[in-house]
């Protein structure tokens, strides 16, 4: 049982190299310069992007672009829009359910610092 306590520790905390050594930090004591792991997902990321160029999408278009099924997009649109990066938008056309999704002004803040975030590692690696 402490192996999988252990392993929960381990995915709570991030390591940040600081002055040559490496430091554990909890998420909560991260500072907002730091990578947003909630965008870092392949398919979060991909969601948040596509609707920084759209106004907006539904879910028909989002699980196209994606290739990825109802349940996954369903469970990472989820997470976005908790963390208020997107909203949910629920009607109908006629008898058919249709969900659309835009991204918020808090998701493309988020997207902007994740951008700079990594566009910062591109460089200081390339100047190495």
């Amino acid at each position: 049982m402490a192996k999988h306590g252990a392993a929960r520790d381990d995915a709570r905390t991030q390591d940040t190299a600081r002055g040559g050594g490496i430091r554990r930090v909890a998420p909560a004591a991260r500072k907002s310069g730091e990578l947003d792991r909630l965008i870092h997902e392949r398919l979060r990321l991909g969601i948040v992007s596509a609707l920084a160029v759209n106004d907006s999408l539904s879910f028909s278009d989002l699980k196209k672009l994606m290739s990825t099924t109802d349940g996954n997009l369903s469970v990472h649109a989820r997470k976005l829009e908790e963390a208020d990066y997107i909203t949910c938008t629920k009607s109908f056309e006629g008898r058919m359910p249709k969900t659309q999704y835009r991204l918020t002004a808090t998701g493309r803040r988020a997207l902007e610092r994740y951008l700079d975030h990594m566009e910062a590692l591109i460089r200081a690696t390339r100047d190495r």
